[in-house]
C-alpha cells in the first residue's frame, strides 16, 4: 500500500523521499520522481511530513524511535504521520515521544487495501492535533477520500481497531452464508443478488462475492494481517475491558484459517474454513 501512496503523492505535486529494506522498491519510487533515502534518520531530515506505513507495532517503534530512526534525523516544525495499524498504547507512546522534542504526531491508519491505495481513495482515520491534522490535510487529500479526525493521540487507532471488528464480522459471515446458501440447496450467487440490496448490503458483499465465485482467493487484504489486527482488538479489548464475543469467535476462525497454511490468502477466504467445518465447497 505504501507504494500507491506515495505513487499519489508524486502526482499531487508533493516532493518525496522514500526508503524501504527492499532496494528494488525504493529504485521503482525513484524512477517516478521519488529522492532515495538509505535510512529513516535520512528521510526524515528531508522531509516536512513524514509517513510510515508498517506490518506491526514493534516494527513503527523502530522506525520511529530506534537507531537511525525517524525521531534522529526529524527537524523542527516537521510532522510525524503513521499509516500503520497498531496498537493505540504504541501510538500514544510514539506520540510522547515526539512531544518531547516538540515534534507532533498523527496516528492516521487506513482502510480500503490495495485498490483504495492505488485510487487514492483511502479512508483515514486520524488521531492527534487538530493543528497537524490541518497541516497534513492536503497530503491526506492525495491518498484518501474520506479523511475523519477522530480524537488526540492512540484514537486514530482505535477507530481503526472498532473497522477491523466490523471487517472480520462481515467476511466470516459472508462465508457463512455462501455455505449455508451452497448446501441447503439455494444457488449462492442468486442469493448475493438477493439479499444485497436490502438490510445485509455492505462493503463485503458489493467487493468479495464475485471474486469467490471466480475461485479467486488471493488478496486484497491478507488474512495473516486481518489476525494481526484481530490481535490488536483483543489486547486492547482486555486493557479497557470490553467484552467482544463475537470478535473472539471471528479471531479464532482466523487463526484457524492462518494454521492450515492460507495466511497470504484473503481475508474472505476465511470461507475455506467454513467450507472444511460444513464439509462442502462453494464451488463444488
Amino acid at each position: 500500500m505504501g507504494g500507491s501512496m506515495v505513487r499519489n503523492l508524486l502526482k499531487a505535486g508533493f516532493e518525496v523521499t522514500v526508503y524501504n529494506r527492499s532496494q528494488a522498491k525504493i529504485d521503482a519510487l525513484v524512477a517516478e520522481g521519488a529522492k532515495p533515502a538509505c535510512s529513516p534518520k535520512e528521510v526524515a531530515a528531508a522531509s516536512e511530513i513524514i509517513f510510515t506505513n508498517l506490518p506491526d507495532s514493534p516494527d513503527v517503534e523502530k522506525v520511529a524511535l530506534g537507531e537511525d530512526g525517524v525521531i534522529e534525523g526529524v527537524q523542527p516544525g516537521s510532522i510525524f504521520v503513521d499509516n500503520s495499524t497498531i496498537k493505540p498504547a504504541t501510538a500514544r507512546t510514539i506520540a510522547r515521544a515526539f512531544a518531547a522534542k516538540e515534534i507532533m504526531a498523527l496516528d492516521a491508519p487506513v482502510s480500503g487495501g490495495d485498490v483504495g491505495a492505488k485510487n487514492g481513495t483511502l479512508t483515514i482515520m486520524v488521531g492527534g492535533e487538530a493543528e497537524a491534522v490541518e497541516i497534513v490535510m492536503p497530503a491526506f487529500e492525495a491518498m484518501g477520500k474520506s479523511i475523519t479526525h477522530v480524537g488526540d493521540a492512540g484514537a486514530g487507532q482505535v477507530c481503526k481497531a472498532c473497522n477491523q471488528i466490523m471487517v472480520a464480522a462481515q467476511m466470516v459471515a459472508e462465508g457463512e452464508l455462501l455455505v449455508l446458501a451452497k448446501k441447503a440447496g439455494a444457488d449462492p450467487e442468486k442469493v448475493i443478488q438477493a439479499i444485497k440490496g436490502g438490510a445485509a448490503q455492505c462493503w463485503t458483499l458489493d467487493n468479495k462475492p464475485e471474486r469467490l465465485f471466480a475461485g479467486n482467493r488471493n488478496p486484497g487484504f491478507k488474512a495473516y494481517m486481518q489476525l494481526k489486527d484481530l490481535g490488536i482488538v483483543v489486547d486492547t479489548a482486555r486493557e479497557f475491558e470490553v467484552s467482544i464475543p463475537m470478535t473472539s469467535i471471528a479471531t479464532q476462525l482466523f487463526n484457524a484459517q492462518v494454521a492450515s497454511g492460507e495466511g497470504e490468502l484473503d481475508n474472505s477466504a476465511v470461507l475455506g474454513v467454513i467450507e472444511r467445518m460444513s464439509n462442502i465447497g462453494l464451488l463444488d
